[in-house]
C-alpha cells in the first residue's frame, strides 16, 4: 500500500516516552510551577495582563469576572474556564494570599471551603499592588512572545517591582515536581532583598535577621527556628504551625478556649467539625460545647468547657489531635533558567534581583531612547521659533505637507522628524510663552538623559535606583507581621487520666481478633445473650474495665498493641467487634495470643512470655507502658521459626507450667527466670525433644485450683491434680502426660486450669463442641482420659480452650 510510506514503525515505549516527556515539560513550565522572577504561574500572569489590556485597573470600576475569563481564554490561555476562574478567585482570597493581586466584588468563597459564586455574578479588577507587577510593561522591560494562535503578543514574565514569589508564596503539583512556598511579610522580604543587593556575598544568617519566617495571612504561630533555617538553606523542610488560642475564665469558675487564628490553608468548618466529634464521641471529658462565632469582625471558635475541666490539657489535646496544629512542608521549587529548581531563600532572592536589574536596565534604555528623540524634536522647535516669520512664509508658499517639509529642511537644515513636528505645530504654540516652556523641557530632558546614562553606565547607580523603588513599594504597601515565630517546638503534655471520662464498660476480644467495648446499658439490655460474633468464633477475653484502663494485646509474631480502653471502638453488645488490624497495623498471618487488662503499670508486676520453641521471658510490666501507640510495638525478640504461644501477668511469686505437643509437662518457679528488658529474647524454659513444640503454657500458685484439664488431638479429655507435677527447675524435659502408644499416639492440643464451666473443642470440620467440665473424671499422668469427640466424623481436635463466661464477676 502506498499509504504505508506515511507511517513510522516505532517501539511503543519510545513513543510513550517521547510523548510523556513533552507533556511533562509543558505542564512543568506552562502550568503548575511559578517563575522565580515574578512568582506567577502562566495562568496568573495571563489573567493580570489581560485585565491590564482591558484597562481593568484599581482606579476604574469593577468589571464582570466572566469578561476577564473570556478574554484570557480567547487571547492567551486556551484551557477550561473553571481553571481560569479558580486562579482568578484564589488571587483575591485574603485567607490564602498575603497581598491580594485581584480585588473582587461578590462571593469569592470562604475560609470554610465554600465555593465562590459563578463568574457571571462576580466582578473583579487588578489590585493596586498588582499594578506594581505590571508597571512599565509597555517600556520594553520584559520579553514578549506570540500567543497561542499568533494573533497577539504576551509577556514571558512581568516586570514585578516587588518579590511576589516570596511575598505571596505558591503551591502546585506537576509531573515529577511539586512546590510549596509559604507567604512572607512584604516589608521583611524587601529589607532582605536590599541587604542582598548591597552585599551579594552575604550569608543566610544575615538574611534571616530580616526575614523572621513565613507570614501567613491568617496569622498563627510557627515553632522551631532551627527547622526554619534548614528549610531556607535547602529549600526543603518542615515547621510546626499552630493556631492562636487563649483560655478565658467565665463567671462561675468555668473556662473556655477561644481560637482567633487557625493554621494556613486549614478549612475552618472541618476543624470545628472535628472538635465537635471529639466532644460527641467522648474521646476526652470536659468539652461542653464547640461553637463557631465567626462574624464580619473576625474569626472566632469557642470551645466551652465543663466545670473542673483541665483547660491546658484539653488545648494540648486539640493541638495534637486536630488541625489546630499542623506541619507545613517547605518545598521551594520554581522555574529558573527555564528549568524547575529547588531553591533556598538566598537563591530565590538572587533570582528576583537579577530579574529586576534586567527590568531597570531595559526600562532605562527605552526611556533614554525616548528622551533623546524628544530632545532632538525640542531643539528643532526652539530653532523654528527663532526663525518663525521666514518659516511661516516658506510653508505658505509650499504646495502641500510633503513639499513644506522638504522646503524647510532644505532652507534651515531641519531633520525629517523635526520637520514633521514643525508642520504639525498648532498655532497657539506660537505664543511668546512657548519658547520658555520648550527651554524648560529641554533642560529637564538633559537631566533625564544624564540620569539614565548614569544608571546604564554605573552599577552603583543601578543598585541605588532599585533600592529607592523597593523602599517606595515597602512604604506604600507593607503592613505588620501577623505570624509569630517561636524558638522551640513545644512538647505537648497531656494528662489523659484527667481528660478521659471515667466510665465502666465491658471489653471483649474474640479468638478471631475482633475487639470492642460496650456500655453497661447495652450489656444490660442483652438478656444474657453471648456478645455478637461469627458462629465459628468464641470469646478469648472478657472483663469489666474502666475507660481509664489499658488493654495490652499480644500477637503470635511477638508484637503488642497498647490500646487505652477509651480508644476501643464503642459497639453494641449484640454487634460484632472491629478487627484488631483496623486499630493497629499487623502482619497478614498474625493473630492474637493473649489480651491482658492493666489498671496501673506497677514495678511490682511482671509479664511472662512463652514461645512455641520453649523459650520464656520475664519483664517488668512498666516496660510495656507505651508513649506512642498508633502501630504495633515489639514485645520480645523471636527467632524466625518461633511464635508467641501465651502471655501471663504475675506478681513474681507464681510457678510456670509448660505443656508440649508430645505430652511433656514441666513446672518450675518464675524466680528461675531473670528479669530482662523490652526487646530481649528470654531464656530456655523447657527442653524439647526433636519435632516437639509447646502447646500451652500457664502460671499457677498455691491458691489456684488443684487440677488442670488436658485435651488430645484424638478427643481424649482428662483432669489431673497439680501435685502430679512437682516443682522442678527450668530447661528440663518434664514429666509425661500420656501413655506412650506406638500407633497414632496422642498429641496434646492444650491444657487449661480447671476453673471453666466448659471446655470448647474445635475440630477439623470447623465445628465447636462444648464439653461440660463437671463430668470429666480425674486421671493420673499415664492414663489417656475419656474420649468426648468422634474424630472419625468431625476430624481431629485442632484447638481447645476454657469457656469464658460473659457474666460479670460477682461483687
Amino acid at each position: 500500500m502506498p499509504e504505508a510510506e506515511n507511517y513510522l514503525d516505532l517501539p511503543l515505549e519510545e513513543v510513550i516516552g517521547d510523548r510523556f516527556g513533552r507533556y511533562s515539560k509543558y505542564i512543568i513550565q506552562e502550568r503548575a510551577l511559578p517563575d522565580a522572577k515574578d512568582g506567577l504561574k502562566p495562568v496568573q500572569r495571563r489573567i493580570l495582563y489581560a485585565m491590564l489590556q482591558d484597562n481593568n485597573t484599581a482606579d476604574k470600576p469593577f468589571r464582570k469576572a466572566a469578561k476577564t475569563v473570556g478574554n484570557v481564554i480567547g487571547n492567551y490561555h486556551p484551557h477550561g474556564d473553571s481553571s481560569v476562574y479558580e486562579a482568578l478567585v484564589r488571587m483575591s482570597q485574603p485567607w490564602k494570599i498575603r497581598h491580594g493581586l485581584v480585588e473582587m466584588q461578590g462571593n469569592n468563597g470562604s475560609i470554610d471551603g465554600d465555593p465562590p459564586a459563578a463568574m457571571r455574578y462576580t466582578e473583579a479588577r487588578i489590585s493596586a499592588l498588582a499594578q506594581e507587577m505590571l508597571r512599565d510593561i509597555g517600556k520594553e522591560t520584559v520579553e514578549f512572545i506570540p500567543n497561542f494562535d499568533d494573533t497577539d503578543q504576551e509577556p514571558v514574565v512581568l516586570p514585578a517591582y516587588f518579590p511576589n514569589l516570596l511575598v505571596n508564596g505558591s503551591t502546585g503539583i506537576s509531573s515529577g515536581y511539586a512546590t510549596d512556598i509559604p507567604p512572607h511579610n512584604l516589608g521583611e522580604v524587601i529589607d532582605a532583598a536590599i541587604h542582598l543587593l548591597e552585599n551579594p556575598d552575604t550569608t543566610l544568617e544575615a538574611l534571616l535577621t530580616y526575614i523572621k519566617g513565613p507570614d501567613f495571612p491568617g496569622g498563627g504561630t510557627i515553632q522551631g527556628v532551627q527547622d526554619l533555617k534548614q528549610a531556607y538553606e535547602t529549600g526543603k523542610g518542615r515547621v510546626v504551625t499552630r493556631g492562636t488560642a487563649n483560655i478565658e475564665t467565665l463567671r462561675g469558675g468555668k473556662e473556655q478556649i477561644v481560637i482567633t487564628e487557625i493554621p494556613y490553608e486549614v478549612i475552618k468548618a472541618n476543624l470545628v467539625k472535628r472538635m465537635d466529634e471529639i466532644r460527641f464521641d467522648k474521646k476526652i471529658d470536659g468539652i461542653a460545647e464547640v461553637r463557631d462565632d465567626t462574624d464580619r469582625t473576625g474569626l472566632q471558635i469557642v470551645v466551652e468547657l465543663k466545670k473542673e475541666a483541665d483547660a491546658k490539657s484539653i488545648l494540648s489535646y486539640l493541638y495534637k489531635n486536630t488541625d489546630l496544629q499542623v506541619t507545613y512542608n517547605f518545598n521551594m521549587v520554581a522555574i529558573a533558567d527555564k528549568a524547575p529548581r529547588l531553591m533556598g531563600l538566598k537563591p530565590l532572592l538572587a533570582a528576583y534581583l537579577e530579574h529586576q536589574k534586567e527590568v531597570v536596565i531595559n526600562r532605562s534604555r527605552y526611556e533614554l531612547e525616548q528622551a533623546t528623540k524628544r530632545q532632538h524634536i525640542v531643539e528643532g522647535l526652539m530653532k523654528a521659533i527663532s526663525v518663525l516669520d521666514e518659516l511661516i512664509a516658506l510653508i505658505r508658499q509650499s504646495k502641500d505637507k510633503a513639499d513644506a517639509k522638504q522646503n524647510i529642511t532644505e532652507a534651515f537644515g531641519f531633520s525629517e522628524p523635526q520637520a514633521e513636528a514643525i508642520v504639525n505645530l498648532q498655532l497657539y504654540r506660537l505664543t511668546n510663552t512657548d519658547i520658555q516652556t520648550l527651554e524648560k523641557e529641554a533642560e529637564d530632558l538633559e537631566q533625564t538623559i544624564q540620569r539614565l546614562n548614569e544608571i546604564l553606565e554605573s552599577p552603583g547607580k543601578l543598585v541605588q535606583t532599585m533600592k529607592k523603588e523597593l523602599k517606595q513599594i515597602k512604604k506604600k504597601y507593607a503592613n505588620e507581621r501577623r505570624t509569630n515565630v517561636e524558638e522551640e517546638v513545644e512538647d505537648l503534655k497531656i494528662d489523659m487520666q484527667v481528660m478521659i471520662p471515667a466510665e465502666e464498660v465491658f471489653v471483649t476480644v474474640s479468638r478471631d481478633g475482633y475487639v470492642k467495648r460496650t456500655s453497661t446499658r447495652s450489656y444490660s439490655a442483652s438478656n444474657d445473650e453471648r456478645p455478637g460474633m461469627k458462629d465459628t468464633d468464641d470469646l478469648q477475653f472478657f472483663s469489666e474495665m474502666n475507660t481509664t484502663d489499658t488493654l495490652l494485646v499480644f500477637t503470635a509474631h511477638g508484637h503488642y498493641a497498647y490500646i487505652p480502653v477509651h480508644q476501643l471502638p464503642d459497639i453494641r453488645w449484640k454487634d460484632n467487634g472491629q478487627h484488631i488490624g483496623n486499630l493497629v497495623s499487623l502482619d497478614a498471618d498474625d493473630h492474637i495470643a493473649r489480651a491482658i487488662p492493666v489498671r496501673s503499670f506497677s514495678d511490682e508486676n511482671y509479664l511472662l512470655f512463652f514461645t512455641k520453641n520453649g523459650m520464656v521471658k520475664r519483664s517488668l510490666l512498666t516496660d510495656y507502658q507505651a508513649q506512642r501507640f498508633s502501630k504495633a510495638l515489639i514485645a520480645l525478640k523471636l527467632k524466625d521459626n518461633d511464635n508467641l504461644v501465651d502471655v501471663a501477668i504475675t506478681d513474681g511469686t507464681r510457678d510456670v507450667f509448660f505443656a508440649t505437643k508430645q505430652g511433656y509437662g514441666l513446672r518450675f518457679s518464675e524466680t528461675d527466670i531473670n528479669v530482662v528488658g523490652l526487646r530481649a529474647a528470654g531464656v530456655k524454659g523447657i527442653a524439647l525433644k526433636e519435632g516437639d513444640e509447646v502447646a500451652s503454657a500457664l502460671t499457677v500458685s498455691e491458691n489456684d485450683h488443684e487440677a488442670l484439664f488436658s485435651v488430645s488431638h484424638r478427643g481424649a479429655v482428662k483432669k489431673m491434680r497439680w501435685d502430679q507435677f512437682p516443682q522442678s527447675t527450668r530447661a528440663k524435659r518434664g514429666l509425661s502426660m500420656f501413655r506412650e502408644l506406638k500407633t497414632n499416639p496422642h498429641r496434646l492440643v492444650a491444657v487449661t486450669a480447671a476453673d471453666a464451666k466448659m471446655l470448647m473443642l474445635k475440630t477439623a470440620d470447623e465445628t465447636i463442641h462444648p464439653i461440660p467440665t463437671e463430668g470429666i473424671r480425674n486421671y493420673d499422668r499415664y492414663q489417656t482420659g475419656s474420649y468426648v469427640i468422634d474424630t472419625d466424623t468431625n476430624g481431629v481436635v485442632q484447638f481447645a480452650w476454657g469457656y469464658i463466661d460473659h457474666d460479670p464477676p460477682a461483687e
